[in-house]
């Protein structure tokens, strides 16, 4: 490897004239031109690892995504690897060149649905996924009638319903700081404790959590399902139901599913190029943080009890918060800081395989990774499984018995009672 260092060269492009002079066009050119296929972002894909085809790992789709932008005929087997990919961005994370695979997969999986037509069961899944995930109104109704359903049916389709949870109580306003969060669409009813427990936390730091009235789904999940215009309209959304409360001295933008932050945070790149919303994404962007990055900037020992807890927690640190936001290690520190013992977690850097509307999707795929991620989690014998991700507490908790929370949640759970 050493020796054949020098001969690195990055990727040489030939763009087609029907994309060379495009934004999208230009945007692809210069991240393929990062890349100097070296191979070591497959060590750590996931699909590779399954599959043993250098078509599923970052290597084979960038070739791929490089010929069609090239003008080279697509098959439907050129859909089929891309759709494969879980966007985990664990590549990212590997790359020693820096090469923007996510963003490059977008325009290849845009171009691809341009040219090669889905099968209509395919294009009807994603619509009803898109059709009813974003939307708690519809959702929240059909989670009740399975979780209802739940205790008459067969273990294989009951494992996949989660158990109803309640919120706790939300305190009251008044404190002297105050902050947003973002509800998000399928949150408030498959884990509605998790922004209540946050509000708890926040409260006990001179801080008022707030909800804005009109703010929803982040609009990841249309992205996930080929719209992403729906996306945009869903973020246009939230920002005109942000701004009033940004403009009356809201601190921060806080994300309790770490799927939602690192959508959120791009909000300012989603729509760069739309001038009645440019200015306020980007501040959008420059306001989200995730609540482990709220708590990491304060004071934390006055919220601990001084008794220490006993608990053993394995944390499952989803794609989005350590390949995505680049917040690994975060969460695990306030973890350790409150006096819980973490138990070590074997290749903690892949995806459990839930991947927003992945694990719906490619089902058979995601079912093996969650069968790998389980088996990693539980090994070191924890009382309760930690996560970040709402999608990802849903999926890990659809594969064992083990208790999966968010991690607020543990950390609510050893606040001392108010006097």
């Amino acid at each position: 490897m050493a020796a054949n260092a020098a001969n690195i060269r990055t990727m040489q492009t030939a763009l087609a004239d029907f994309i060379r002079d495009t934004e999208s066009g230009k945007e692809a050119n210069a991240i393929l031109r990062t890349c100097v296929h070296c191979g070591m972002c497959n060590a750590t894909c996931p699909t590779y690892q399954l599959l043993g085809d250098e078509l599923d790992g970052p290597r084979g789709r960038i070739y791929l995504i490089k010929q069609m932008l090239e003008g080279s005929d697509v098959s439907g087997r050129t859909l089929t690897h891309l759709d494969r990919c879980l966007t985990c961005r664990n590549c990212e994370t590997t790359c020693p060149s820096g090469v923007r695979y996510g963003r490059l997969l977008e325009i290849g999986r845009e171009l691809a649905e341009q040219k090669i037509e889905r099968s209509w069961p395919d294009k009807l899944t994603r619509r009803v996924l898109r059709g009813i995930i974003p939307y708690p109104a519809r959702f929240t109704p059909l989670l009740r009638l399975g979780q209802w359903l739940r205790p008459f049916l067969p273990a294989v389709f009951k494992r996949n319903i989660p158990e109803m949870r309640r919120a706790g109580p939300w305190p009251k306003a008044g404190q002297p700081r105050r902050m947003l969060v973002l509800e998000g669409c399928v949150q408030p009813a498959i884990a509605p404790d998790i922004n209540a427990a946050t509000a708890r936390v926040l409260d006990r730091l001179g801080i008022s959590l707030g909800v804005a009235r009109g703010a929803g789904c982040c609009g990841a999940a249309s992205h996930h399902t080929s719209c992403s215009r729906q996306g945009r309209d869903l973020a246009r959304r939230n920002i005109d139901a942000w701004w009033p409360h940004i403009e009356a001295g809201a601190e921060a933008i806080v994300m309790t599913a770490s799927g939602c932050g690192v959508h959120v945070k791009e909000y300012g790149y989603l729509l760069k190029d739309d001038p009645a919303f440019a200015a306020k994404a980007k501040r959008v962007t420059e306001m989200t943080r995730d609540i482990g990055e709220i708590l990491s900037s304060e004071e934390l020992s006055k919220l601990y009890s001084s008794v220490k807890p006993t608990l053993k927690v394995a944390f499952h640190s989803p794609c989005t918060l350590q390949h995505g936001q680049k917040l690994n290690g975060l969460v695990e520190k306030i973890l350790r800081a409150a006096g819980l013992t973490l138990t070590t977690v074997p290749e903690a850097h892949l995806c459990c395989g839930s991947a927003g509307t992945y694990s719906l999707l490619q089902k058979r795929l995601a079912h093996q990774l969650l069968t790998n991620k389980i088996g990693a989690l539980a090994s070191g014998s924890p009382d309760v499984i930690a996560t970040a991700n709402i999608g990802c507490l849903a999926h890990l908790q659809s594969g064992t018995a083990l208790p999966v929370r968010h991690w607020i949640e543990i950390l609510d759970t050893l606040l001392p009672a108010r006097s």
